[in-house]
This record gives structure tokens, C-alpha cells and sequence, in this order.
């Protein structure tokens, strides 16, 4: 479904299949396969200005191409027409505009008729005249990021060498990057590696794949090399593995004009070593995921903007004759290359204060470790991760900052013993009038258990009510103690008791994420049931679209809530410890904070009043309109139900109205079956959106939009794309061509005054009919 876009600037003209010494590529020339399947010349990645020979497909390919290998990719020229790709002296070289050698095949051939020619596997092979079988040299031999079918991916014995996928540098930059794949013949396996030093990737997800993939895999040993080819079993696909930019190893096919990813490791992206670089640290709920800890900056800005961060980060100020403070962090892994010290905590901490080349400690146990170098592979884990100590500059940490951020703690090193024991004293005395005055405990340090009178007076006796929905009422609410607003939900139905439910609500509140409502607390006395949240001030999503009193959102807001939603779809159902599938996305359970960001509500909420839940559903639930049709089909359902709401839920997004508007003549319309008409002639997609907007929106935008809806609603399950695949696309880093309208649309002819509905009977099946009311 998905295509990376990498911005690549390619002029296309046909051409041969062969370079001789009587013909070369330069300026936009190209030469093309005997079947059309892939396109050799000179291509421009991104924002760059300089220019490399690549080969990409010429047939499999949306508006950019995908580049399948580079001969000079650290090797650049800044003028392509006066630059070659030729036959010279029996090899295949790049001329630069001063007519230099800058890269070549190096090989020595025996003839002077040598032919470089495509072919439609995708390998570029070196021919030592034109009736010669064996090439002299073969691209397939020299892969860059990309591993295609019918190449060897190998170990040759005799030089003790495996080959290498290594990703870009940037998408801007087809440099060799830090990310490598790499066959180890001895153990028949496949790693993952940072600079070629560093594994971080377990090489049994590799038979997995192997065992479940449509690709069928080969292995073959012999005295010179060991190697694995793969093909696919079915013909038609066109598919690819390659090292991509962000350090993982992925696995894509061209399936209905656009690419689809199958399969990718590591799964989460601050599971690759190193992302953010030296002293930076990887968030996976946050978007980008690299940032620099409190106290550093950027090493080089312009990269950080391209998104390469592998230079890292640095300190704003030199520790040299400064005042200096410790940042705390909790991270899932220590960083490697640390030294251990035989020292109390007390002696841990004042050894690196006192030592200049330490730039951070931790102390767990009885062990002391210090880092004397830089600090790599940092990746935040404030739930369950080890605390370690960075040292930075005091004046980068200034007061405010040490009581505002949630991130960090600050740890001074220069309080006396009875200073310390004194500011602790103060501070327990303060927790625990705190906690004495707003009647409340908490639980595994972080969520608070309220008693039910607690809630009772913070909401008035349940006086103001918010809303409503299948779970229960929803009713604002003050806490005493700190006066902050918050949102009671009374569970209604209920059927656990307190010890499952303080477990299933144990799970919900670990799930953070900047565009997931936070759970703040509990009560489970008795019968009653109550979960506490952060008050969201702009109130739901349906409140903005179908109600004229409230604020109109206007297209970049509307646009920047698709994607939030979509980010927290993708940790709901990819990132977080307990994979949770939602269950009923819809604008009202859409929260806006008081700057308009998307918060997801009532996520997980399924499994904690007590239906069956597990990885797949059968049981029905959710809200019509935005049904995914497996629900009532009686089959298992998957994520792929929240993606189908999601869709459905787009298209609202963009109109302003919901889906089914029914008029005084009791008339009704299907609005996504009236969009399709104007989407699928290239019509004025403007014309659909929400009136109020006055059409003053991105085009790009609204069209990626609407593609994105019906990818989501497609009739079967296996063609919707994943929720992290819809976020690349809203982010542009996918492309995507106008899916095929599904069925349950055209069974709708919006010139008639009837709609059909797909309905649920009371025996779960499930059947058409028309309804006219």
C-alpha cells in the first residue's frame, strides 16, 4: 500500500538495454531493460544538488522512483551533462565534469568489445564481448541498500568477506550510511549492525520470516562462497528487501500500484542502536523520535532538519570552570562502554563530579559504572527503565526547568548531608499533607486511587456532565489539593472485580503518548467503577464538526488531528507493551486539548469492562457508521477494524457533516459515495470539503486525505494499509495512487432516496438491506 518517496528528481528518456565504447549516459540519458523492467542513469536524491548514477524501476514506481542501487554514492558530480557513465579500457567508469575518473568497476578485461548491459532482474552486468556467458563484473555483486530476487546476498571464502546492504546516510544523501546487513555464514544466519561494529538486531526474527513469507528462500554452500538467494512464489509480485534510512531492515512488494510493507525489524524504531546519536535520546511516543537531553543541542542543525541524527548532540556550554549539575534519566539499556568502580552511591556520584573526562554514572545495587566517552543508544523509558546520571552544566538547567519538566529530574551534588536529609524531610511532610487533603493513594507510583466521596466532591455529585457513551457517563470534575480539572468516567455494565480491574487499569495507564488521553487515577470500591483523566478544554472532535456554536476548525487543524489520531493508532496498536486494538474511533471520542492536538479517549476500554478480548475479536462492539464490515461477518477481527473507522472518520473530518445526512424529504445522502465521483475523475476536490472552510485548504493535502479514506474502508481486510503506513502517508513520506472504490460504496446510488445499510440481526449475522429512515 505504501511507497516511500524519496523527493528523487529523475529525468526520464527511453533507451538501449546496453553501454558499449561507442555509447555512454549523460545529462538525461538513460538505458532501460529488454522488458522494461528497470532504468540506469543520472538521478538527483531530494534536496540535494549533486547527482549520482542509479538504477531504479521503470515500471513499479508512483511519482518518484524507487532506487535499487547507486555506483556513486560517495562520489557525486555536480553537472550531469557534462559528466558520463561509459565503457573505458574494459570498464564500466564515471567521468565527472572534469573529465576524471571518480568511480569505476576495476576489473581487467581480456577483450576490447567489453558491453555493460540491464537486465530485467534488476543486475548490471559487465561482458567481456557480446557472446560472452560469464560477466566480468555484476552489480548483484556489489549491492547498496537493496537486496533484489535472484541476487546472492553471500560470503566469499576466499577473501573472508560478506557482502553489505548499508542504508543511506539521508534520504537526501545516498551516502553509506551507519545501518548495515550482513550474512554470517557460520551460524547460517543474518545480523544487523551499527558501523559495522555494533549487532542490535536478533537474528531469530530472521527465520520467522523465512518460515512465513511468500518468498521462497535458498541456501548453497560450496568451496569458494555460501550464500541465500530468494524468489517469489508467485510471479506477478515484485517485491524487495533493503536497509532503509531509519536503521531497519524492510521488506516490501508492488501489489495494486503501490508498495506494500510486509514485513520490518527492529519493529519499533528506537530499538536500532544509535538513532539519535551521541547524548541524544530516542522517544518513541514522540514525533520525530530523536532529541537532544536537557542541557545538549543539535551537533549540526541542517542534518537534524534532514533527519540524519547520527551526528548527535552536544553540550550548550563547556564544563570546563563551570558549575555543574546531573541531569536523571530512565532509559530501557545502559549504554555499552562503561567502566566499574568499587564505590558506595555517595562516592559514585562525587568520583564523577570530580572527574573531567566523566560524562555520567549510575549506580544500581552495589555497582557503580561511569562513562568516560560519548554516550550512545539512549531510548526513554520513565515506567520500568534504569536511572542514570548525565552530567551537564548548571546554567543549562535553570530552576524552572528543573520543577517544570516531566522528563527529567535534576540531582544536585552540592547539598550537605543535613541540608539533604532536611529538603527530604520538607518534602515527604508536603506529599503527604498533599495526599491527606485530597483523600488519595497512588498506585505503582503513578496512577492515583481515589475513594469514590473523593470523586463525588470533585465533581458535585456527578452534577456536570461532559457527555457519554457505551462505556458509561463522563462528568467534569476538580480535585482538591492541586484545584486541577479533570474527567470522572463513571464504567457502567461493570463485571470484574477490584483485583482484575486495578490490573487491566495498571496496563492503560503505562500507555503514554502525546496524542493518547492521559489516565490520571482510579476508583474501585465496590460497585462503583471510575476512571479519572486529564479535562480536555475543546471538548470532542463531533462537538467542532457537527455543531455550529463551537469554533470551526479551520484545514491545517483538521489535517495535524487525522495525523495525531493516526500516531496514536500506530502506538495503540504497534509500539505500546499491550497491543490494544481501540474498538470504536469516531470524532467523539477525538479529545482536543486547549491547543487543538488530538487525543484518543477511551482506548482499552473493551478489555477492562470485561468483554472477550484477545489479538483477534469476534465479539461486536463499536459504533454504526464506523463498523469495519468483519464485524459483522463473524469473523476474526484485527487492527484493520480501527483502520476501516479511521477511514470513515476521515471522511467526516473533511466534510464537516456525518456520513449519512438524511433531509426534510427524508431523503438521505452517503457522503463518501458522493465524494468517489469527483475523486476518481480528478474532479475539484475542494468542492468537498466542509463549507465553512471556503475551500481555503491544501489540495495536496485534501487529495492525500480522501486516497488515504478509501485505502482505509477497502472491502477486504488485507487491503487496507496499517496505521503506520497511513501516518507516512500523511506525512509525505509515502506515496499513494487512488485506491479502487470498494463495494459497500457502489452498492449505494446516492440518486435514489433509499441507503443501504449493513445491519447486525440478533444472532450476530449479518445482511443488506434498505432502509429509508
Amino acid at each position: 500500500m505504501g511507497f516511500l518517496c524519496l523527493s528523487l528528481i529523475i529525468c526520464f528518456s527511453s533507451g538501449a538495454d546496453t553501454i558499449s565504447a561507442t555509447n555512454s549516459v549523460s545529462g538525461d540519458e538513460t538505458i532501460i531493460s529488454k522488458g522494461e523492467m528497470f532504468e540506469l542513469g543520472f538521478f538527483k536524491a531530494g534536496k540535494s544538488s549533486k547527482y549520482y548514477i542509479g538504477m531504479w524501476y521503470k515500471k513499479y514506481s508512483s511519482k518518484s522512483p524507487t532506487i535499487v542501487w547507486v555506483a556513486n554514492r560517495d562520489t557525486p558530480v555536480s553537472d550531469r551533462f557534462s559528466s558520463a557513465f561509459k565503457v573505458l579500457d574494459g570498464n564500466l567508469v564515471i567521468l565527472n565534469e572534469l573529465k576524471l575518473p571518480i568511480w569505476s568497476t576495476n576489473v581487467t578485461a581480456s577483450s576490447n568489445s567489453t558491453i555493460a548491459v540491464l537486465l530485467d532482474d534488476g543486475n548490471l552486468v559487465l561482458r567481456d564481448g557480446l557472446n560472452s556467458v560469464e560477466p566480468v563484473w555484476q552489480s548483484f555483486d556489489h549491492p547498496t541498500d537493496t537486496w533484489l530476487p535472484g541476487a546472492k546476498f553471500s560470503y566469499n571464502k576466499k577473501t573472508n568477506k560478506s557482502q553489505l546492504l548499508t542504508s543511506w546516510k539521508s534520504i537526501n544523501d545516498p551516502a553509506v550510511g551507519l545501518y548495515s546487513f550482513e550474512f554470517i555464514p557460520s551460524k547460517k544466519m543474518f545480523v544487523l549492525k551499527w558501523n559495522v561494529s555494533q549487532q542490535y538486531w536478533d537474528p531469530r526474527n530472521w527465520d520467522s520470516l523465512i518460515k512465513n513469507s511468500f518468498e521462497n528462500f535458498s541456501y548453497q554452500t560450496n568451496e569458494n562462497e555460501s550464500y541465500f538467494t530468494y524468489s517469489s512464489s508467485d510471479r506477478s509480485v515484485i517485491s524487495r528487501f533493503y536497509m532503509d534510512v531509519s536503521g531497519q531492515l524492510k521488506h516490501t512488494a508492488w501489489i495494486k500500484s503501490v508498495w506494500n510493507l510486509y514485513w520490518i525489524q527492529p519493529r519499533t524504531q528506537c530499538e536500532v542502536y544509535a538513532l539519535c546519536g551521541a547524548f541524544g535520546i530516542c522517544r518513541q511516543t514522540e514525533f520525530p523520535y530523536c532529541d537532544c537531553l536537557t542541557g545538549f543541542e543539535h551537533r549540526s542543525e541542517s542534518e537534524w532538519n534532514q533527519g540524519d541524527f547520527s551526528g548527535g548532540c552536544v553540550r550548550k556550554t563547556n564544563l570546563n570552570k563551570q558549575k555543574t549539575d546531573f541531569l536523571m534519566i530512565n532509559v530501557t539499556n545502559m549504554p555499552l562502554n562503561s567502566s566499574m568502580v568499587a564505590k558506595s552511591a555517595k562516592e559514585c556520584h562525587i568520583a564523577c563530579l570530580n572527574s573531567f573526562s566523566c560524562n555520567a554514572y549510575s549506580f544500581v545495587g552495589i555497582n557503580c559504572s561511569v562513562w568516560d566517552g560519548e554516550i550512545l543508544n539512549l531510548s526513554e523509558d520513565n515506567a520500568n527503565g534504569k536511572t542514570m546520571y548525565v552530567k551537564v552544566s548548571s546554567k543549562d538547567l535553570p530552576i524552572h526547568k528543573k520543577k517544570k519538566s516531566s522528563k527529567v529530574t535534576v540531582v544536585i551534588g552540592t547539598a550537605s548531608g543535613v541540608g539533604m536529609l532536611l529538603i527530604l524531610s520538607l518534602v515527604m511532610l508536603a506529599l503527604c499533607m498533599k495526599k491527606k487533603l485530597a483523600g488519595k493513594t497512588t498506585m505503582d507510583g503513578s496512577l492515583v486511587a481515589f475513594s469514590y466521596k473523593d470523586l463525588q466532591i470533585a465533581t458535585q455529585n456527578f452534577s456536570h456532565r461532559l457527555g457519554g457513551g457505551g462505556f458509561g457517563s463522563v462528568f467534569k470534575g476538580v480535585l482538591r489539593g492541586d484545584s486541577s480539572i479533570v474527567a470522572v468516567k463513571k464504567l457502567e455494565s461493570f463485571s470484574q472485580g477490584d483485583k482484575q480491574f486495578k490490573s487491566e487499569v495498571s496496563t492503560i495507564g503505562t500507555i503514554q503518548h502525546v496524542n493518547i488521553v492521559r489516565l490520571r487515577g482510579f476508583c474501585a470500591q465496590g460497585n462503583h467503577k471510575l476512571l479519572v483523566y486529564d479535562y480536555m478544554p475543546n471538548s470532542s472532535l463531533n462537538s467542532h464538526l457537527f455543531h455550529e456554536k463551537q469554533e470551526v476548525l479551520n484545514w491545517e487543524t483538521r489535517y495535524q488531528i487525522a495525523l495525531g489520531t493516526a500516531r496514536a493508532l500506530v502506538y495503540l496498536h504497534e509500539k505500546c507493551r499491550d497491543f490494544i486494538i481501540h474498538c470504536d474511533i469516531k470524532p467523539e471520542n477525538i479529545l482536543l486539548d486547549a491547543k487543538f492536538c488530538p487525543k484518543v479517549a477511551d482506548f482499552g476500554l473493551a478489555k477492562l469492562v470485561g468483554r472477550e478480548f484477545s489479538s483477534v475479536l469476534t465479539t461486536i462492539r463499536g459504533t454504526r457508521g464506523y463498523l469495519a464490515p468483519e464485524w459483522l461477518l463473524g469473523v476474526a477481527v484485527t487492527p484493520k477494524a480501527d483502520v476501516f473507522s479511521y477511514g470513515m472518520m476521515l471522511f467526516e473530518l473533511a466534510n464537516g457533516k456525518r456520513n449519512v445526512e438524511k433531509y426534510e424529504d427524508s431523503s438521505l445522502t452517503f457522503f463518501p459515495s458522493l465524494a468517489a465521483d469527483v475523486v476518481l475523475a480528478g474532479g475539484d476536490v475542494l468542492s468537498l470539503l466542509d463549507s465553512r472552510l471556503n475551500k481555503e485548504a491544501c489540495v495536496e493535502q485534501v487529495t492525500r486525505i480522501f486516497k488515504v479514506a478509501y485505502w482505509c474502508i477497502q472491502d477486504e481486510v488485507d487491503n487496507r494499509p496499517s496505521m503506520s503506513q497511513v501516518e507516512k502517508v500523511l506525512e509525505g513520506n509515502l506515496e499513494v495512487k487512488m485506491p479502487p472504490i470498494p463495494q459497500f460504496i457502489k452498492l449505494y446510488d446516492n440518486s435514489s432516496e433509499d441507503l443501504v445499510f449493513i445491519e447486525c440481526s440478533s444472532t450476530g449475522s449479518s445482511q443488506l438491506h434498505k432502509n429509508s429512515s
